[in-house]
């Protein structure tokens, strides 16, 4: 019997006040809050991926060990938005040419332009310029 590949179902992210971070991700995606179950608040699911933020009693603290990574046609102008809904722009890592922004709870994701983008041989990016 051969075993199916595995898929991503949902992610989830811990949140001091899901309600709260729902609303921001809702606003920045586009995708509106679905309800709650118990602890659990629930964007639209999209492409048969779920996006769902969990009560937790502990804030976030240390950096993510996974990040989004979202497009936009213009990152800045994103920015802009983002900071609007409750972000911030992450400036410890401008160095890197990446456009990483926290959001209200400081769960990091970067904003990316739509298309290809040119990254030297250490990682950095320079769609920023």
């Amino acid at each position: 019997m051969t075993a199916s590949p595995m898929r991503i179902n949902a992610l989830i992210i811990d949140a001091t006040d899901p309600d709260g971070l729902a609303v921001f991700w809702s606003e920045l995606l586009g995708r509106p809050v679905m309800g709650r179950t118990g602890p659990y608040v629930w964007l639209r699911r999209e492409d048969g991926l779920g996006l769902g933020f969990q009560q937790t009693a502990e804030p976030k603290s240390g950096k993510n060990r996974m990040h989004f990574d979202i497009t936009s046609a213009d990152p800045a102008a994103e920015q802009q938005r983002v900071e609007a809904l409750g972000g911030r722009r992450l400036e410890q890592y401008a160095e890197g040419g990446f456009l990483v922004m926290a959001d209200p709870e400081g769960n990091e994701f970067c904003i990316l332009p739509e298309g290809p983008f040119e990254l030297d041989d250490e990682g950095r990016a320079s769609y920023l310029s």
